[in-house]
């Protein structure tokens, strides 16, 4: 039996977040599920396997995505694990932003369905595989 790929979840609307985790779930992927960015950073470091991916929300209550990102990218351990924001406004500064620090997509949350953005999350985990190999 293969082990299921994790996705961390960062979302501090936590019917959302339930949703996604689902959602993940159904879709055979493990979630981690954050309600903020400083949960989450807490997890990477204290999680014995790190996520396969990031679902991240833009706007969180204590740290916005770009200073997440940042504290990301500043962790060379951390640094290789693909993120896809999910965001419910897109100015082109925040996701040139976003894009610049290395964020895989930068999608509106009003133009996907749940379905598209874990198909997009899945494609770059394919991805990963298939650039290991």
């Amino acid at each position: 039996m293969t082990k299921l790929k994790s996705v961390m979840v960062i979302e501090d609307e936590t019917l959302l977040l339930q949703a996604i985790s689902k959602k993940l779930e159904l879709s055979d992927l493990n979630p981690i599920s954050c309600s903020g960015a400083e949960q989450a950073l807490d997890y990477l470091a204290s999680l014995p396997e790190l996520p396969s991916a990031i679902w991240l929300d833009y706007h969180l209550k204590e740290m916005d995505g770009l200073s997440f990102m940042q504290k990301l990218k500043a962790n060379p351990t951390w640094a290789t694990i693909p993120v896809v924001v999910v965001s419910n406004s897109a100015s082109q500064d925040k996701v040139h932003n976003m894009l610049a620090l290395g964020a895989k997509k930068y999608l509106l949350k009003a133009e996907y369905r749940l379905d598209d953005i874990i198909d997009t999350i899945k494609g770059f985990l394919s991805e990963e595989v298939t650039s290991i190999a």
